[in-house]
């Protein structure tokens, strides 16, 4: 079927410098699979030594004296040597369980950004090694109990993050799966060899049968075809080209074949550019501080300086023995540091990822979902985003009183039925019934026409209706243009009769999104590559706040950037290759979850259902989640508020002291409590 209204005008040829094409995917490859076996390796590091902790924590428990006291069982479980056996548990814990964290606490000191590692890490080690002492002659009580179950629950916060996260982009893998592995060079003396794409070089010529990838960039100089390129530049339609038209590596020959001359490899290629763009941009993204890393920075602080002060004061000033402001100092120390702090965060986390997967929404970066509740513009792409990515009929324009719109579809959809383009299957589609046709002919370039129940039906684009001579002026037609619609003419038996008007269908979802976006004090724009005509007539039919039109693929991710200089947090909405950088760019990249593999890979949310309605349950669901985040931070480190203090000795004179076991038990309950906060989480 011949293209009833596009040319290859929106080509894009400014694609960078000249590598080998393979060595370029191997290296992205290779650079994305460490980067997953990395997060792999270390969430299943962080299993093991979790239930390694868990196993090694039950006997320090059942054999530590203070734990013993507060059951009221000292008695039955001690036995001579068992502080030697709690002790070398203990250390067992400390550098196996606590490795991870004592190796945080180096990067974070080397960083200068001290957070949750570095506050484990001290609690940690100030409670092994004063514990050490006890055991070796310092008057006290041990806190390996405190030590152990502390490493077991971070162990386990940090364990389920890491599974939080373990949807690590995939992008570039995906995007080197759209090109194939060989293709069909045509030789000096005619014949057709098989080659490895990585030996393809400028000026071969290349075979491309229906059906097949194209293996690289290049310029037709044999045959012609329809090219489905709508994975990579967003064009909903196949775009028919001919000789000396260009195409692009990755898009599919989707009739008759045709032999390209290869005029970009390697990094020179569109797809290759593309790639490139997806990682500079994933490489910028923001790396802010989670909130229980700036909780964590706090509370360090408050641990080194408030144990440090504890022990000038008891020691230096009041002249307590040494003994007692050490125990003063740790319990200072390990006090600051709650368990429910290591669970704060990676549960809500857990509850939202769950929540929102059965609802549709697939979270796989969790530091821009909670950006996300900072959004403050969605850019969404058009095809197949806020339209349903295919034609169909939006008007019928009847030219002659001596037939109906029904009668004139009917006609339409049965020459149409022969053809496999989209303008065609929307006007069958759009037909109750239509009759057999009879020599179908298609017009190269034209129209095509048939016999239809003894009559000559012909489908006709605006310029063959001109070389036949016939007048398709209407000022509905015209208002239908200017609305950047595709417009056909039926022709029957010589005489003009009406005309079809199709065009990209919007989504009965795409109206209630904008309305509920801006009720929410969101921005609502839009991206295409499709002319201004088109766009503005979206734009119009939506509400929408802003809309850039003829935007070439390459350019996605600059317009991206160009609307967040304007101070604004955004999330890109998109389902195309071509969306892949910009959806990197954004703060938020969300996916539609019909869309190609590349993508899903490079968005940090996917919406499974495709539906963009999704996108508001999104801004809403990481709402709550931070508010269950700020509340859960505020369970797990109110309590110090009042332990620290006690714990430190103000009320001292009033005869109150904190005991460990006192503050042991505030910390478990700080640890239920946030638990079941966690639970009450809802979309």
């Amino acid at each position: 079927m011949p293209d009833h209204m596009h040319d290859d005008a929106t080509q894009n040829d400014n694609r960078g410098e000249k590598h080998e094409h393979q060595e370029h995917h191997n290296e992205a490859k290779h650079d994305d699979h460490n980067h997953s076996d990395h997060h792999t390796h270390m969430a299943e590091d962080f299993r093991k030594r979790f239930w390694i902790a868990l196993a090694v924590t039950i006997p320090i428990l059942a054999l530590s004296p203070m734990i013993q006291e507060f059951m009221g069982v000292r008695d039955l479980l001690r036995f001579p040597g068992d502080s030697f056996v709690v002790f070398a548990l203990g250390t067992f814990i400390y550098f196996h369980g606590g490795s991870p964290f004592l190796k945080g606490l180096y990067d974070e000191v080397k960083q200068r950004l001290p957070g949750m590692m570095t506050l484990v890490a001290v609690a940690i080690t100030a409670a092994y090694v004063y514990s050490s002492a006890t055991v070796f002659g310092l008057e006290g009580e041990p806190f390996f109990w405190e030590l152990s179950t502390l490493v077991t629950i971070m162990l386990l916060g940090h364990w389920i993050e890491m599974k939080s996260v373990m949807g690590a982009s995939e992008a570039l893998k995906e995007l080197a799966k759209l090109m194939p592995s060989t293709a069909h060079k045509l030789m000096d003396d005619g014949s057709i060899k098989e080659v490895p794409i990585d030996q393809i070089r400028g000026g071969d010529q290349l075979v491309i049968k229906p059906g097949e990838k194209i293996p690289s960039d290049g310029m037709i100089v044999d045959g012609s075809t329809t090219i489905d390129e709508s994975m990579l530049t967003g064009e909903s339609l196949p775009v028919s080209k001919g000789k000396g038209a260009q195409v692009i590596g990755g898009g599919i020959n989707a009739e008759g074949s045709i032999t390209i001359e290869v005029t970009k490899t390697g990094e020179s290629t569109y797809l290759s550019q593309v790639m490139k763009l997806v990682q500079e941009a994933q490489a910028s993204k923001s790396r802010t501080q989670n909130l229980a890393n700036k909780a964590a920075f706090w509370l360090t602080i408050i641990a080194l300086g408030g144990g440090a002060l504890t022990f000038i004061v008891w020691f230096a000033i009041i002249g307590f023995e040494l003994s007692y402001a050490i125990e003063r100092m740790v319990t200072v120390m390990v006090m600051t540091c709650p368990h429910a702090l290591g669970l704060a965060v990676p549960l809500v986390v857990a509850v939202s990822t769950a929540l929102s997967a059965r609802n549709g929404l697939l979270i796989r970066n969790r530091t821009s979902f909670e950006q996300a509740r900072n959004i403050q513009a969605v850019i969404f792409d058009k095809t197949g985003t806020l339209t349903e990515g295919k034609f169909g009929v939006t008007d019928t324009v009847i030219l002659d009183d001596g037939i109906t719109e029904k009668e004139l579809l009917a006609y339409a959809a049965a020459v149409e039925s022969r053809s496999e383009h989209p303008i065609a299957k929307g006007i069958t589609n759009a037909a109750d019934e239509f009759e057999e046709i009879k020599d179908f002919e298609a017009i190269k370039g034209k129209g095509v026409q048939g016999n239809v129940k003894g009559k000559k039906v012909m489908i006709a684009s605006p310029g063959y209706l001109k070389e036949l001579s016939l007048s398709g002026q209407n000022e509905r037609l015209d208002q239908l243009s200017s609305q950047g619609k595709t417009v056909v003419y039926v022709i029957i038996d010589d005489k003009l009769k009406g005309a079809i008007a199709l065009a990209d269908i919007i989504r009965e979802e795409s109206k209630q999104t904008i309305r509920k976006l801006k009720e929410m004090g969101v921005q609502a724009m839009m991206l295409t590559g499709d002319n201004k005509k088109v766009a503005a007539y979206v734009s119009k039919e939506l509400g929408l706040d802003d809309y850039f039109a003829e935007v070439l693929p390459h350019e996605k991710s600059e317009k991206v950037k160009e609307i967040q200089s304007r101070g604004l947090v955004t999330a890109m909405v998109g389902d195309g290759v071509n969306d892949a950088p910009a959806l990197a760019r954004a703060d938020v990249g969300i996916a539609i979850g019909a869309g190609t593999d590349v993508a899903v890979a490079a968005a940090d949310i996917v919406l499974v259902r495709n539906n963009p309605l999704d996108v508001t349950s999104i801004l809403g669901l990481a709402r709550a989640t931070y508010r269950k985040m700020v509340q859960n931070l505020g369970w797990a480190t109110g309590y110090n508020v009042i332990a620290i203090p006690v714990a430190a000795g103000v009320l001292y004179t009033y005869g109150i002291i904190l005991i460990p076991a006192v503050g042991a038990m505030l910390m478990s309950l700080s640890t239920v409590i946030v638990a079941i906060n966690s639970r009450f989480l809802k979309i």
